[in-house]
Order: structure tokens, then C-alpha cells, then sequence
């Protein structure tokens, strides 16, 4: 009598039970290379974003912390940027916070700064990014205020040296003071960064122009220019000022 016929053996390797097509795999490829390539810490772009939060900015400062965030966006790809807050309000008072690529985690502690009356502090906020990127390499420093009340010559003397630096300071000007215009271009120029003007109705133009700093200090001017031919607007104003 014949015995009994023995089941074929199974194989160590599991077989799947569907084969993706050419076109699965290449839908996966495709959007795995569009994931951001988030670099160490040690590699990313540092950018101090620092504010004047006296009384006279009360109008405008949610909107500061709103478009803020937005920043991350346009850094994303580029592979991340590591911001520091900074702002003054006051009497004397100057505050700034850890180094953080959390767009929540800053938009978070803005959101409980208040606006207070107080004279501009522009000095410690120069004087605070020359210290910071003598412990680190600083990429760019953002400054955005709406008037200027202290002596021109000791704001350019610390411009100039964040321009030896190479750290560009990027100054958004809120308003229509003339004599804050004039001592912000010096900084701009002495830094190597841009001044642009802005009022309370161009949030767009405010938002594209944080974003064109934040995608300089993370990618450096090629990426900046790269920027300014996509987004246009008023994005080549930063690009053409830039050394």
C-alpha cells in the first residue's frame, strides 16, 4: 500500500500575497524623496527673531506671532532652522529664549508676551546676537520695530561688528517714521542684511519676507535666491540688498 504523499515543504521566506506594481513603488519613491531631510542640530540654520514689544507695537503683535510660525514652512525642506526668541518692552527689560526648532513650542512663548510702554532697546538686542554667535555660528538675526530712540553711532558700531561676524541683521520697519527708517538701513547695510518697509495691512508681504530670512538662514544665498525666483513679490527686495 502506497503511503500517504507528504506536503511539500515550506519554504523559510514568506511569500506576500500581492506584488505592488512599478507604479506603487514609484509613487512611494516619489514621496519619500518629498519628506523633509531633518538635519542634527549641530547643522541647521540659527536665527534670532527679535521683536520691540513696547506699547506702540500692542496692534500688531499678535499678527508678528502668527506669521512667525509660518517661517518653519518655507524651512522645512531645507532642513529645519533653530530660532531664538528675543524681544525688550519696559523699563529695561530684555528677554530671550531657548534655541528651539518647535514652531509650537516658540509660537507658545510669544503667545504670553505682553506689550508694555517703555523707550526701544535696539543696543541689547545687537549686543545679545554678538554674544550669541561667539558661542555659535548665528546665520541671521530678524528685527522687527516701528521706531528708534537711542544714539545712531552705537547701533552701526555693533551693525558693523555682526557684519565682520557675517551675521546680517534683517530689520522690517513698521510705519512711516522717518528717522528710525534712516538708522535701520544703516544697520541693515553696516550687517550685510535688508531693511523693508511694512504696515499693519500687508500681512502677505510681512509673511513672504520672514520667510525669505528664515530659507536664508537655513540654506545660505543660493537657496535665498531660489526662493525669490519662485515666490516673487516682494521677496527680491531682501535678495538684492544681501552681500
Amino acid at each position: 500500500m502506497a503511503g500517504k504523499a507528504k506536503a511539500p515543504e515550506k519554504s523559510g521566506t514568506a511569500v506576500p500575497d500581492r506584488v505592488a506594481s512599478r507604479g506603487q513603488v514609484e509613487a512611494f519613491l516619489d514621496k519619500v524623496a518629498s519628506l523633509p531631510v531633518v538635519k542634527p542640530a549641530a547643522e541647521r540654520g540659527r536665527l534670532i527673531f527679535a521683536l520691540d514689544a513696547t506699547a506702540s507695537r500692542e496692534p500688531t503683535w499678535d499678527q508678528a506671532c502668527h506669521l512667525q510660525g509660518e517661517m518653519f514652512e518655507e524651512t522645512a525642506s531645507l532642513g529645519g532652522l533653530d530660532v531664538q526668541l528675543a524681544w525688550y518692552r519696559g523699563f529695561g527689560e530684555f528677554q530671550a529664549s531657548d534655541w528651539s526648532a518647535d514652531a509650537r513650542a516658540l509660537l507658545g512663548r510669544m503667545a504670553g508676551v505682553r506689550c508694555l510702554g517703555g523707550k526701544t532697546q535696539i543696543r541689547k538686542v545687537l549686543k545679545h546676537a554678538v554674544r550669541e554667535t561667539g558661542a555659535a555660528r548665528v546665520n541671521a538675526v530678524v528685527f522687527i520695530g516701528d521706531c528708534c530712540e537711542e544714539k545712531p553711532d552705537l547701533l552701526c558700531d555693533l551693525a558693523g561688528q555682526l557684519g565682520v561676524l557675517g551675521v546680517p541683521v534683517f530689520v522690517f520697519h513698521e510705519g512711516q517714521d522717518a528717522d528710525a527708517r534712516r538708522v535701520f538701513e544703516q544697520i541693515a547695510q553696516l550687517s550685510g542684511g535688508a531693511c523693508c518697509q511694512f504696515d499693519a495691512g500687508s500681512a502677505q508681504q510681512l509673511r513672504d519676507l520672514l520667510s525669505a530670512v528664515a530659507v536664508y538662514a537655513a540654506g545660505g544665498r543660493a537657496a535665498l535666491e531660489d526662493f525669490s525666483k519662485r515666490r516673487g513679490g516682494a521677496v527680491p527686495q531682501i535678495a538684492r540688498q544681501v552681500r
